[in-house]
């Protein structure tokens, strides 16, 4: 069955990495998929296309330039029997070369699906023929053994932007976007940041930075506010920022991260209330 969209290969491809222990992000600075494993930090990049193209060879290739494992993804489509973008051993082995992982994914009307390890991210790796099928219930993978890939320890084989990389995919609470994605806006770092901000001021009204920085845990909760990049924040008088129209709409538009954070403010709202109950019996 063929795709209409890439981002369809996520769901699989991210229920795959999450079977061996990684935490997996969406479309982290321009990457499809980034996923860590937090026993050993090893760090993996998926590119996802859904036919094998040179844009997606290169796209693979400046990724490792971040010194993480670098993967690419594509659908195999049984009914294109012949196209030069099925030739997959071909396909694998210059990915081979190139030490670039390669594995695909099958759809199916009434089954689920299946991804198969073409090429682990090594010069010179070929995979086994595919493996029987777990059961129809789960994503059945055909895979390699696992190998050591590059890790992100200090000192270890950090290299230009894995820095970066590293500290956008920590700074998510969660996955909120769809690897592959175009043409939409993406919950990043910042804007989950600045979700933070609207929910304090649409919950406690009017606020100084400082009061603002206290209830979400933003360190630069006051350079947010100030620069306000979405046009989320009016300066009511010196010190005191209120929420926009603007504001309201954009924590209505991200309702997962709002519920997220609201979640969370209630929690800490609660214990201050509770430790503010404690201070005024212990007075009494």
């Amino acid at each position: 069955m063929a795709i209409e969209r890439e981002t369809e290969l996520y769901a699989p491809i991210k229920a795959h990495f999450t079977r061996l222990g990684y935490e997996v992000k969406a479309e982290v600075r321009g990457c499809d998929l980034v996923a860590l494993r937090p026993a050993d930090s090893k760090l993996v990049i998926v590119e996802m296309k859904k036919t094998f193209t040179l844009p997606l060879l290169l796209q693979g290739l400046e990724r490792q330039r971040t010194g993480a494992e670098v993967w690419l993804a594509v659908e195999r489509n049984r009914t294109k029997k012949g196209a030069h973008n099925q030739r997959f051993h071909e396909l694998s082995s210059l990915c081979g070369r190139l030490k670039l992982g390669f594995m695909t994914v099958t759809f199916y009307k009434t089954k689920a699906p299946v991804i198969e390890i073409w090429r682990q991210p090594r010069e010179g790796a070929a995979a086994p023929e595919p493996a029987v099928p777990i059961n129809a219930e789960e994503l059945r993978i055909a895979e390699l053994p696992p190998e050591d890939g590059y890790t992100l320890k200090e000192g270890g084989r950090t290299r230009r932007g894995a820095k970066k990389l590293l500290q956008e995919f920590e700074a998510r609470s969660g996955d909120y976007n769809v690897g592959g994605s175009s043409k939409r806006k993406l919950v990043t770092a910042y804007r989950e940041r600045s979700i933070q901000c609207a929910l304090a001021l649409e919950c406690g009204g009017p606020m100084s930075p400082k009061q603002v920085r206290d209830l979400t845990g933003i360190p630069n909760a006051a350079s947010l506010l100030r620069d306000n990049y979405y046009g989320w924040f009016r300066r009511l008088q010196r010190g005191v920022y209120a929420l926009t129209n603007e504001g309201s709409s954009g924590l209505a538009q991200f309702p997962e991260v709002t519920r997220t954070w609201a979640a969370r403010f209630e929690w800490a709202a609660g214990r201050a209330s509770g430790s503010e109950e404690h201070e005024r019996s212990e007075l009494r």
